[in-house]
């Protein structure tokens, strides 16, 4: 099984945080103070169900009055900016977790497929 690289997140996670910082600054100004860790797990997991119907809609389960072709991969680029943003908020590096978890991930299924006879 091929072995992947150390994947770097710093980029998009620096760019994440600048935009965080500008909701933080509106939060402040409209209610006076920013979200919480919490909060923004709420906001997340908000956007984690939208993009659940997005999913069953592109597979004919759900109707949808958008366009799948655009929102779809809007709803995932925003997923994934909430997890950096709660990554940084919470003090995980997240490009040395998904290192070690791919590792562990490819790890564990090669030995898988070994033992059922599949090549790895």
């Amino acid at each position: 099984m091929k072995t992947t690289s150390d994947t770097d997140f710093s980029q998009a996670i620096e760019r994440s945080l600048k935009i965080r910082a500008i909701y933080n600054q509106l939060e402040l100004l409209h209610h006076g103070s920013a979200w919480t860790n919490g909060e923004d797990m709420i906001g997340l997991v908000s956007d984690v169900g939208e993009l659940g119907r997005m999913v069953m809609a592109a597979d004919g389960r759900w109707l949808y009055q958008g366009d799948l072709n655009t929102d779809l991969p809007d709803k995932l680029a925003e997923c994934l900016w909430w997890i950096f943003v709660l990554s940084d908020r919470l003090g995980i590096n997240l490009t040395s977790a998904f290192s070690a978890k791919m590792a562990e991930l490819e790890a564990s299924l090669g030995t898988s497929l070994e033992r059922t006879g599949g090549q790895s």
